[in-house]
Formats: C-alpha cells, sequence, structure tokens
C-alpha cells in the first residue's frame, strides 16, 4: 500500500486541475464558515490541500497558518502566493503544532483518511483558545444507503493497487460523538453535500472563579 504523503503527492496536480464536485454545497460551507471567524483571529488548517479555501479565507483573519502532508499540495499552494491583505503561510506537516495558540481550526476532508481521528480531535481542543471554533467537512460513508456502501466495498481494492489512500468509514452520527468526546460543544452540523458532514463546534469558555 503506498504511504499517505507518497499517494497524496501523486495525485496533487490532478488533484490542483479537478473542478469542485458542488460548487454551491462549497460556496455555502465556506459562508457558514466565515460566519465564525473575526478579523482577529489566528487560525490554523489542516490537511490544506492546493490551498484553495485558505486562500479565499486569509484575507478575513488576522494570520492563516495552512498546512498538508504533502510537499507537492504544498508546492502548489505556495503558487497561489501572495494574497492580497492576508498574513498567509503554507507548511508541509505530517501532524498537528507541537505549540501555539489558535482561534480557530479547519479540517476539511481529513478525519476519515486518518486512523487517530480521536487523537487528532484531541490535539485540536488542546491547540484552541477557549471558545474557538472547530470547523470540519467529513466524509460519512456509513449508513448512507447502497450506493456508498459499494464505494466502500471497492476501496480496499484500489488502496492495494495505490489508487486509493486509507479509509476510515464511519457515521455522521459517530463522527459527532467523537467531536463531543474530545470535549466540544457542537455548534451547527448538517448535510450540505452528503456524504460530508459539515459540524461546527466550540471549545468551552474557561468556567469563572466560584
Amino acid at each position: 500500500m503506498t504511504d499517505t504523503a507518497t499517494f497524496w503527492n501523486r495525485a496533487a496536480e490532478k488533484y490542483a486541475a479537478s473542478k469542485i464536485g458542488n460548487p454551491a454545497a462549497y460556496a455555502y460551507t465556506l459562508g457558514r464558515t466565515r460566519n465564525y471567524l473575526r478579523p482577529t483571529d489566528r487560525v490554523l488548517e489542516i490537511a490544506c490541500g492546493t490551498g484553495s479555501t485558505a486562500v479565499l479565507l486569509a484575507p478575513d483573519v488576522a494570520s492563516y497558518l495552512a498546512t498538508d502532508i504533502s510537499p507537492e499540495m504544498i508546492r502548489i499552494a505556495q503558487g497561489k502566493l501572495p494574497v492580497a491583505g492576508a498574513d498567509l503561510r503554507f507548511d508541509v506537516a505530517s501532524d498537528l503544532p507541537e505549540t501555539g495558540q489558535f482561534d480557530a481550526i479547519l479540517a476539511h476532508s481529513f478525519f476519515h483518511l486518518v486512523p487517530d481521528m480521536e487523537r487528532r480531535m484531541a490535539g485540536i481542543y488542546d491547540l484552541l483558545t477557549p471558545e474557538g471554533y472547530f470547523i470540519s467537512k467529513t466524509a460519512t460513508l456509513k449508513g448512507r444507503g447502497l450506493k456508498w456502501a459499494l464505494i466502500g466495498a471497492v476501496i480496499p481494492i484500489a488502496q492495494m493497487l495505490g489508487k486509493a489512500p486509507y479509509l476510515r468509514k464511519f457515521s455522521a452520527a459517530d463522527l459527532e460523538q467523537a467531536v463531543r468526546n474530545a470535549g466540544f460543544e457542537i455548534v451547527e452540523s448538517g448535510d450540505f453535500a452528503a456524504p460530508a458532514r459539515y459540524i461546527v463546534a466550540r471549545k468551552p469558555g474557561v468556567a469563572s472563579p466560584a
């Protein structure tokens, strides 16, 4: 099986050239995300791909760090710099930053592609400021009907041929429970581009002293 970084390096050019599958849903969730971002926010986006979302959102916030495991994805993303009025940086990273504080962390098309979703969510929780937002859009293939069950069934064959990455199958309910288990409060969620589940969650604020 092809390792993750190698797989996405090979896919980067094709990924960059592909069109958004559901432009209306993408625009809608982008607008929803903007509602939670403030001009003073420090934002981290993990699994940023070729940086299209980062380029659109970075001018709305104070600083924006976008990371991806694939050097080729980041190379393409860096070709989109500079972005007028934005403090935007693209970095190669296989994991979350070890230190730092962010007011919002975004992770789109990511959690179904890693085996340690729960660990990553716990790390995101630790990196967020109190009342910070965790915003994600994740494929939930379990319980989606015959079409997605069939797609899930052929994925192992494609993985053996190096044509598909690691894929974890869970339901929208499973995903939301994992978010809650990490300590977050879910503010909103919806199937705006099924099978992807869009979730906005908030880290609770610091309790007032008694």
